[in-house]
């Protein structure tokens, strides 16, 4: 399908650098290689390249989930894409899946769970996060994806209103204060999933876990190492996405 007028278009240049832009009738793309007028990708495919007046070269492409959320407009720090991944398949998230998810931020972990089909409830401390989380949700997704998520203005920490919940997905600074409440609120055989940035966190909730009905509890960390790969020239790239979090999953057995 062709570009159009309000279509999210990924320019990436001759150095690999990335610009996020949306298609207007009469806009301009400026940067200090030139000018690219909107008109020229407007009816272009995704591949196009394309030449700015100073005679740079672009490639226009749709964005994919990850280039959105490493280039959205953010009012809290996202969880990235190298652990976006690992998140989806820990929490199992299907189409239909009933999510509570506290700490939206600026919407990054609801993005990916909407697009595998979840509905979610939302609980944030935060108006301008819940507003900046769901506006990236419908720039990216689409106003037909805000039928199944719903933000509220909750602190998790005093408890889950919701109820028959199949997963809790946490990206809070104490998470282990959920535990009891998502005892309550899942399903037995229920998913909580927590992301946090320190090892100390992790241990906390591990322990809190472990006094819980919570079994089969797990905790990871996922490195990120491309390789510089031309020609007889193979090796590590000397910069690595290494460590910026922790994954912890646990299930519910049945009261």
């Amino acid at each position: 399908m062709t570009f159009a007028a309000g279509d999210k278009v990924l320019l990436i240049d001759a150095k690999d650098r990335r610009y996020l832009i949306t298609l207007i009738e009469g806009g301009e793309f400026h940067s200090h290689t030139g000018v690219l007028s909107h008109a020229s990708m407007i009816g272009a495919e995704p591949g196009t390249q394309l030449r700015s007046t100073r005679g740079s070269r672009f490639v226009a492409f749709r964005p994919t989930l990850s280039d959105f959320v490493l280039k959205m407009p953010r009012g809290a720090q996202v969880i990235y894409p190298k652990d976006l991944g690992p998140l989806l398949l820990l929490a199992d998230i299907y189409p239909g899946v009933r999510v509570l998810e506290s700490g939206v931020g600026s919407g990054a972990l609801s993005m990916a769970m909407l697009r595998a089909g979840a509905d979610i409830v939302g609980y944030e401390l935060r108006e301008e996060f819940a507003d900046r989380a769901r506006a990236n949700v419908t720039t990216f997704l689409g106003d037909s994806y805000t039928d199944r998520y719903r933000v509220e203005m909750r602190n998790c920490y005093d408890g889950i209103d919701e109820a028959d919940l199949d997963r809790v997905v946490l990206d809070l600074p104490e998470p282990w204060q959920v535990v009891k409440h998502a005892e309550r609120a899942l399903t037995p055989g229920g998913i909580l999933v927590s992301y946090t940035p320190t090892i100390v966190q992790a241990v906390q909730l591990r322990e809190t876990l472990d006094e819980s009905r919570f079994v089969l509890a797990e905790t990871i960390e996922v490195l990120h190492r491309s390789w510089h790969i031309d020609g007889q020239s193979v090796r590590p790239d000397h910069r690595m996405v290494a460590h910026t979090g922790f994954l912890t999953a646990a299930r519910l057995l049945a009261g």
